[in-house]
């Protein structure tokens, strides 16, 4: 579970630089500046919990239920939540809006609030046992 947690933390990391550097040149000419902005969320919120999936992946041992459950939170978390931003923005901006996703981007923010809630008890145990 470690090396799966490590291998998600890196891919979602090197995409959100990928995709910052994408939205930085190549989106800025067809993104108004509210558009670039909840691009630049997406992107931020990937490489925040990209970054707390190496932290993860570094000190927990990954054995248990919470700690698996908290690892696929932020991985679907990160999933529903950035890149339905990035397919809403682009879709906005060729004039062929996905309007399904829009539903989707608040359930991964509820995922990746969930991944939290459950760090905090994982926490919680390895300093009670």
């Amino acid at each position: 579970m470690t090396q799966f947690t490590l291998l998600f933390a890196a891919i979602f990391g090197g995409l959100a630089v990928i995709f910052s550097a994408f939205g930085a040149h190549a989106l800025k000419k067809i993104l108004n500046e509210d558009q670039l902005k909840s691009f630049e969320t997406g992107v931020k919120y990937q490489m925040y919990h990209s970054i707390v999936l190496l932290i993860i992946g570094f000190n927990f041992n990954l054995e248990t239920s919470i700690e698996k459950y908290m690892v696929y939170s932020f991985i679907v978390g990160i999933i529903l939540f950035s890149f339905s931003i990035y397919g809403l923005v682009i879709s906005s901006a060729k004039n062929k809006k996905l309007t399904f996703l829009g539903p989707i981007t608040p359930l991964g923010g509820l995922l990746l609030v969930f991944g939290w809630g459950l760090l905090c008890v994982s926490i919680i145990n390895m300093t009670t046992t």
